[in-house]
């Protein structure tokens, strides 16, 4: 783990690393894959990258914060998405867990909009609007609604919500998904807090995809989890399988971009848990 570096210090250096990123070679591959035939039961998992994925089901194709973008204003994507866009399935549902800029992307959302639903915090249909989307959902914590037989509840999170600086009203959280049985929790961004255990209890989520990154920003926000209390946060979930996310995409902390990943694999083995831990590679669709 790297020394702690005076605050005041680290603020004259963020602005090198996010230069640093503007030469560096962007990595990964734009995958066009083979999407499996699920049976009953079965689901399916394909990261994009960062907090994006592609969940299916044997009836659904699912994206759950759908980001292409190759910049976030000054931040430089540093790995490709792993699917391009144009060799997704039809897509029958988008959910946004918030309206910050690496989550909600106008662009991508625009593409991908074909007169499908598209769910939201409270506060954030203003902004995905126009866009294409036949119908706009927008949900409350616990709100619970099911759509062509999917359950989805919005849960609490540790973060906040706005897109710019005095958007206070849009909401934030996390969806958990349940079809035929089977239960993945997307966490969206949060920090630790004491509403993990609540979550497991209620919703029993089965596979969790929790962030690991971003967790030493340069505001010293406490809003990113990191990877051992991501590990904490698992196990008072009570899932069974957890796919790390929201690292390794854009350099948004101080943290290097190996560092989650590392720290992560260090506490899921002191806890024991270490067989839980799913790392996914970008673009490759996984069963479940």
């Amino acid at each position: 783990m790297e020394p702690i570096v005076p605050r005041r210090i680290k603020k004259e250096s963020f602005l090198k690393i996010l230069m640093s990123s503007f030469f560096r070679k962007r990595e990964g591959i734009e995958h066009r894959p083979q999407f499996p035939k699920l049976k009953p039961g079965q689901i399916c998992l394909t990261w994009v990258g960062h907090a994006s994925f592609l969940l299916q089901t044997p009836r659904h194709n699912i994206l759950i914060d759908p980001n292409w973008a190759n910049w976030m204003l000054i931040i430089r994507r540093l790995k490709k998405a792993g699917i391009a866009l144009d060799a997704l399935p039809s897509i029958d549902l988008v959910l946004v867990t918030h309206a910050h800029f690496d989550h909600l992307n106008k662009k991508t959302l625009r593409t991908i909009a074909k007169k499908q639903p598209i769910v939201v915090p409270r506060g954030v249909k203003s902004l995905v609007q126009g866009l294409g989307f036949e119908k706009i959902v927008e949900m409350n914590w616990w709100e619970k609604i099911e759509i062509d037989g999917t359950e989805i509840t919005f849960t609490p999170a540790k973060h906040w919500g706005a897109r710019m600086l005095t958007d206070f009203h849009r909401g934030y959280g996390g969806y958990c998904i349940k079809f035929d049985g089977r239960t993945v929790y997307h966490c969206g961004d949060t920090a630790y807090f004491e509403k993990f255990p609540e979550i497991g209890q209620r919703l029993k989520p089965e596979v969790v995809l929790m962030p690991i990154g971003a967790y030493d920003p340069p505001s010293g926000r406490d809003v990113h989890i990191n990877p051992e209390k991501a590990v904490q946060a698992f196990q008072e979930l009570g899932g069974k399988i957890m796919v790390p996310m929201h690292f390794g995409t854009y350099r948004m902390s101080y943290e290097p971009l190996h560092e989650p990943a590392y720290r992560l694999i260090m506490a899921a083995k002191k806890r024991g848990i270490l067989s839980s831990v799913r790392f996914l590679n970008e673009g490759i669709p996984t069963l479940f």
